[in-house]
Formats: C-alpha cells, sequence, structure tokens
C-alpha cells in the first residue's frame, strides 16, 4: 500500500487505559524518518512521562531508539539499537530474547502503532505477526511482545489487532499516512 506523506506532527489524546496526551513530530531523513515525542499521563493514580527519539529505516524497520521516562520513583534512560534484521542490544548489552523483532513498541505511544503497518504489503483478509521491542511506560522495562494485525479493508485503514500477552484485540483505525485515527480503549487522534 502507499501511504501519504506524513504530516510535520500528529498529537493524541489518551483516554479509558489512562489520562493523558501525546505530541509527535515526524522528519524524513536520509535513508528512513526521525520520529521525535512525548507523552505525559495519569495511569492507576501515578503519574509519567515519556520522551522518545526513535529512527526508522526507508522499510520502517526500527534501527535506534532513545527513550527516557520519568515518574515519581525517579528518571531512567534506556537505549535500544537494532541491525534492521531483528538483532537487538539494549543499553549496549545483546537482547535475544528480542531476536526477530522489528519494531519497538512503546507502551506509552499510539505512534509506535504506525510502524509494522508501513512495512506490511498485506490484501485483504490477510494477517502478519509482528513481534516488537516493547517498553513499559512506569519504568522502561524492555520485554518481548507478540502482536498480530490483520488488515481488515480494501483501503488498508484499517487493522484488527491482537495481543494476547494483555488478552487486547481491537480495530485499529489509519489515516491515510498510516497514523492511528483510532486505537480504542487507548487514544484517539487530536490533530
Amino acid at each position: 500500500m502507499a501511504w501519504a506523506a506524513l504530516p510535520e506532527t500528529a498529537a493524541w489524546t489518551h483516554r479509558e487505559a489512562r489520562s493523558g496526551f501525546e505530541v509527535a513530530w515526524l522528519a524524513k531523513t536520509d535513508g528512513g524518518t526521525q520520529l521525535t515525542g512525548c507523552t505525559t499521563a495519569i495511569e492507576d493514580g501515578r503519574t509519567w512521562a515519556v520522551d522518545y527519539e526513535i529512527r526508522v529505516d526507508d522499510s520502517w524497520c526500527t534501527r535506534r531508539a532513545r527513550v527516557r521516562g520519568r515518574s515519581a520513583s525517579g528518571e531512567r534512560t534506556v537505549v535500544l539499537t537494532t541491525d534492521g534484521h531483528g538483532r537487538w542490544r539494549v543499553d549496549g548489552e545483546p537482547a535475544p530474547q528480542l531476536d526477530g523483532c522489528l519494531d519497538i513498541d512503546l507502551e506509552s505511544s499510539a505512534m509506535t502503532n504506525a510502524l509494522p503497518v508501513h512495512r506490511f504489503a498485506l490484501r485483504p483478509g490477510d494477517r502478519a505477526d509482528s513481534p516488537a521491542a516493547y517498553v513499559r511506560a512506569s519504568d522502561l522495562t524492555v520485554q518481548r511482545l507478540e502482536q498480530e494485525y490483520v488488515r481488515v479493508d480494501a483501503s488498508g485503514l484499517s487493522y484488527d489487532y491482537t495481543s494476547r500477552a494483555f488478552d487486547f484485540s481491537c480495530r485499529l483505525v489509519y489515516d491515510d499516512a498510516g497514523l492511528a485515527l483510532e486505537y480504542p480503549g487507548i487514544a484517539v487522534r487530536f490533530a
């Protein structure tokens, strides 16, 4: 599917799972795209903020991410790098539990659900497994998250999403640039 050009910025209101707001800036670079953003939220009575810088290559495989989180328990930064073929390092150390993951997925972000759909060439009804290096919002721990996307319609703007680890599924709706408009139970596009 051919996506429209990315906007310079996008924003989401987080709701239901947490209350908060996310803003992202998107810039084409030599050989890829730079995604820079910030989410602030209140979840289960706790506040946190997560800043991120994610670099993806031209095929939308994550190559590098720097994530910084702040909460009442302090501040932490984690840096993830990958070769683009599914081999990762977390803070410079090999992370074999992430082998095969091509994406980073930030718990704090609606933006990161754009990464796999930009890479897919699914036809309506086709499904794809998309395991990701998942970064928790509260403490920036990194774990493997198994995910599945199924393209729903001919337009390519709707995908059924499943994460068995969280017993969660929903229909994600994207705009013509491949950014989530609706992430039921999590976020809705604001701008």
